[in-house]
C-alpha cells in the first residue's frame, strides 16, 4: 500500500504497480461492454443476461450489472450469480421491498423461488467511448410483472467511467458510476422501511467461506459492527491466489441520507448501500433520484487513511 516516506526514492517506485499511460478500450461484443488498457481486462458491463453457472435456474439470468471486475494486477474482486444468493450479480443496483399502487414488486431477489415477478431489464446503449476515461451511457427500466407483463416502474439512466490512476502512490482501476431513476408514469415507486436494497456488490467466490472476507467503513468498523451503520465509504476484500486485494465504494455526499446506510452481510462476501434502513420514502414522479458512487479497486490491504483522502478528493470533485 502506501510507501514509508522514509524510503528513497527509487524503492517508491518499485513499491507501487507500474501504471501504464495508455488509453482505456471500450469494445462491444455481443451483449458485453469490455474495458481494458493495454490490453488488460479492468471490467465488464453485462447488457443483457450472460451465461449462468452450472446449477443455476434461468430464472436467475440477468443483466443491467457489471462484472467481472478486476484489481489492477488482474485479480477478479467481484462473483456473479452464486448459489447461496444466484440473484446477487457483480455491482448492480435494485430496490426489495416496494410499494406500486396495490402490488410489491421485488427488483432485488429476481428470480427466486422460480418467479420472476419483477425485473431491471437493460434496454439502450446511449453512448460508448475511449480514451484517458472510458466510459458509457445506457438505458434501464425497472418493470413490474404483478398484474400485467412489463408496467414500467422507473427509467434508470446509468452514465458509468471507467480509468486507471495511480492515486497517492496506489494504483487503481477507478469505476464511477451515476445513477439516474424516474418514475415511468404517474404513480411514485415507494420504499418503505427495509434492512438492504440499493447499491449491491457481490464479492469474488474465494471469499465465501465466512473467514475469507473482510470489510472495513469509514467509521472504522468491521464485518460484523459495520452492519446497519452508516458511513462514508466501505472497503470489500479478500485474498486472491495468495495476495490481498479489494473493492472500496466511495460514496457521494449529495447521495440521500448521506452517509448512508450500510447492510454488510454476515454470512456471503455481499454489501449493500441501503438508503430504507432510515426508514420509508419514495421515488416520486417528476422528482429524478439521483445515487453517485466511485468504484476503487485495488491491490493490497485497506488503509483507511488512504481511503479516506481518496473519498475526500471524490467528494470535492465528483
Amino acid at each position: 500500500m502506501k510507501p514509508n516516506s522514509f524510503l528513497p526514492s527509487v524503492l517508491f517506485v518499485l513499491s507501487v504497480p507500474f501504471a501504464r499511460s495508455a488509453d482505456i478500450t471500450a469494445e462491444k461484443t455481443g451483449t458485453v461492454v469490455h474495458f481494458a488498457i493495454e490490453g488488460e481486462s479492468i471490467c465488464d458491463y453485462q447488457m443483457e443476461p450472460g451465461e449462468l453457472p452450472e446449477g443455476v435456474a434461468e430464472s436467475f439470468a440477468h443483466g443491467a450489472h457489471l462484472h467481472p471486475i478486476y484489481s489492477p494486477s488482474g485479480k477478479l474482486v467481484t462473483g456473479n450469480h452464486q448459489p447461496d444468493h444466484p440473484w446477487q450479480r457483480g455491482v448492480w443496483i435494485g430496490w426489495t421491498k416496494t410499494e406500486f399502487g396495490d402490488s410489491h414488486p421485488d427488483f432485488w431477489n429476481m428470480g427466486k423461488d422460480g418467479k420472476i415477478t419483477a425485473e431491471v431489464r437493460f434496454e439502450k446503449l446511449e453512448k460508448l467511448w475511449d480514451g484517458p476515461a472510458g466510459g458509457f451511457v445506457s438505458r434501464h427500466v425497472f418493470l413490474d410483472h404483478s398484474h400485467s407483463p412489463g408496467e414500467k416502474v422507473l427509467n434508470e439512466t446509468w452514465e458509468v467511467s471507467v480509468t486507471q490512476k495511480t492515486l497517492d502512490g496506489t494504483l487503481a482501476n477507478v469505476i464511477d458510476l451515476t445513477s439516474t431513476q424516474t418514475c415511468a408514469g404517474e404513480k411514485p415507486l415507494k420504499l418503505p422501511k427495509y434492512h438492504y436494497g440499493g447499491l449491491g456488490v457481490r464479492g469474488n467466490p474465494l471469499w465465501n467461506p465466512v473467514d475469507a472476507v473482510t470489510m472495513l467503513t469509514s467509521e472504522g468498523h468491521d464485518r460484523k459492527a459495520g452492519d446497519n451503520s452508516k458511513a462514508k465509504w466501505v472497503h470489500l476484500g479478500g485474498e486472491v491466489d495468495g495476495a490481498p486485494t479489494g473493492i472500496a465504494v466511495l460514496i457521494h455526499p449529495s447521495n440521500f441520507r448521506f452517509p448512508q446506510p450500510l447492510r454488510l452481510n454476515p454470512k456471503n462476501p455481499q454489501l449493500c448501500v441501503a438508503p430504507s434502513q432510515d426508514g420509508d420514502w419514495a421515488i416520486e414522479p417528476g422528482k429524478p433520484y439521483v445515487s453517485k458512487y466511485r468504484l476503487l479497486v485495488f491491490d493490497g490491504k485497506p488503509d483507511a487513511k488512504w481511503i479516506e483522502a481518496q473519498w475526500q478528493g471524490y467528494a470535492k470533485n465528483p
